[in-house]
Parts: C-alpha cells; structure tokens; sequence
C-alpha cells in the first residue's frame, strides 16, 4: 500500500479522497478526471471512514482534508503512518493559517482551497515520482504533520472531571491520558479525572506536538514526564511514568523508532 515497486510500473494509481464537504470532494474528483493515471476507488466524508476505507482499499494516494469535525486530516495520517506501509497524502485546507509557505516542505505535498490546476499537476507529479521510489513516507509525512500541528496554539488549560467537580489544570501538568470503553481519563499532576474530550486523537490535537507523543493507539504521555524506560518482552519497551503510581505504558512496535529516537536508544 502507497510504497512504490518496480511492479507497479505503469499501474493506474489508486486514489481515495477524503474531505468532510461533499462540494469539494466533487470538485477534486472532477479535476482528477483529467487524469488518466489516477483511478479513484472511494470517497471519505470524515477521518473514521478515511480510516476503514485506506485500510480496506489500500491506495497509493490519498487528498486528505485538513480539517475535519472529530479525527482531523493530521489524526488520520498519523494513525495510518502507526499502522505501517502508508500511502502517500496530499493535504488541502482551505484555511490561511496553513498557508504552503508557512512551511519548509514542497507545495506539492499540500494544496490550498480552492485547488488550481497548476498546483495539483506538480502535486501528482510529485507523488508518482514518490510512488516508483523507496523513500521512506512515514518520516516525510511526519515532519511535514509536525509543522502543520505545530502552527495551532495548544490550549493553556484542561478541563479534567472529577468528583463530580470541574477542574482546570495547566495542559503542561498531564503526565498521560488513556482511553477504555470510550471514556478518556487524564492522570495531572496532583488529579486524575475525565476528559471532556470525546477520542484520544482529538485531544492530541489540542496539545503541544513537541511535548506530547502517542506510544500506544490507547495512549497520550507528556514526554517530560517520562521518569523511565524499561525494557520488554522480544525487544519491546514500556514507558514509567511519573506519577505517584509509576503506570507503566506500553510502546507500540510502530512507535519503537520513534521512542529510539527520542532517547537516543
């Protein structure tokens, strides 16, 4: 899925495009008429669906929204680069704060609304040329996710429910957050209680991407709360956290590099 082979030499590329207004999915599937090398197998109207259609379609390429209600375009990429073997994305908003040139990444990676034609021949160029080559997405897509997310101001304050009470703490004093039976709960400082935030990925976006890591698809930690690394069954990783329980979360097999990297592992 999306990583390039000599096999697919000549192969139509398989396109899905995900966008939660069906104008602008209409409009894109109408400009991608004109070309012949892309066949379009599906269209998402929001980052659930986006994510039950990459898995069950596997496409080459995906247009991927940035904004979204709920999963957002950047939640998407990133829970499909976890995954492994991601396909290749073309973000488009239609919001100035993202403008291409707040970014050091080719434009071709990201469009602004309204598409022109122009910019979206470069865009599919660029991603048939990524498609019959080995370059690694995963690392690409991430730092361009990193400086997209980097550009929303993250909340100085979390609302955490507990004993009946709402309480606000300081977004820096949660140590980790976890999900179970579709109910968040946030571990601070000096509380723990439930978020008002409905998925873990919508609450990852409202929290500094420099601060904040995922290492497991049930989990958000606050990386300078990380008290410990412990080593785990068949070269696998847990994080101890620093709270006064010293929880110990587990490090996905997807977020392995991610962690060696950040520890110099």
């Amino acid at each position: 899925m999306g990583q390039a082979t000599a096999e697919r030499a000549g192969a139509a590329v398989q396109t899905l495009i995900v966008d939660d207004e069906k104008l602008a999915r209409d409009e894109l599937a109408f400009l991608l008429g004109d070309y012949p090398e892309i066949e379009i197998v599906g269209e998402a109207s929001n980052g659930l669906e986006a994510l039950e259609m990459i898995e069950a379609h596997e496409p080459d390429l995906v247009f991927l929204d940035v904004q979204m209600p709920g999963l957002d375009g950047l939640h998407v990429a990133r829970q499909v680069i976890e995954r492994g073997d991601a396909p290749r994305f073309i973000f488009a908003t239609a919001f100035d704060q993202y403008a291409v040139d707040a970014f050091d990444v080719d434009a071709a990676d990201y469009l602004l609304k309204p598409i022109e034609k122009k910019r979206l021949d470069k865009a599919v160029e660029r991603a048939k040329k990524l498609l019959d080559s080995v370059e690694d997405e995963s690392s690409r897509v991430e730092e361009l996710l990193s400086r997209i997310t980097a550009q929303a101001r993250p909340p100085a304050k979390l609302l955490v429910r507990s004993s009946s009470r709402m309480l606000l703490v300081d977004a820096g004093e949660l140590i980790y957050a976890t999900i179970a039976d579709g109910a968040i709960t946030i571990t601070a400082s000096e509380l723990s209680g439930l978020s008002n935030y409905r998925t873990i990925e919508e609450l990852q976006s409202h929290l500094d991407p420099q601060k904040f890591w995922r290492p497991h698809r049930s989990y958000l930690v606050n990386i300078d709360r990380i008290k410990e690394v412990v080593p785990w069954f068949k070269s696998s990783y847990q994080l101890r956290m620093d709270d006064p329980e010293e929880t110990e979360i587990p490090v996905s097999r997807a977020q392995t590099k991610r962690l060696r990297e950040l520890f110099k592992l």
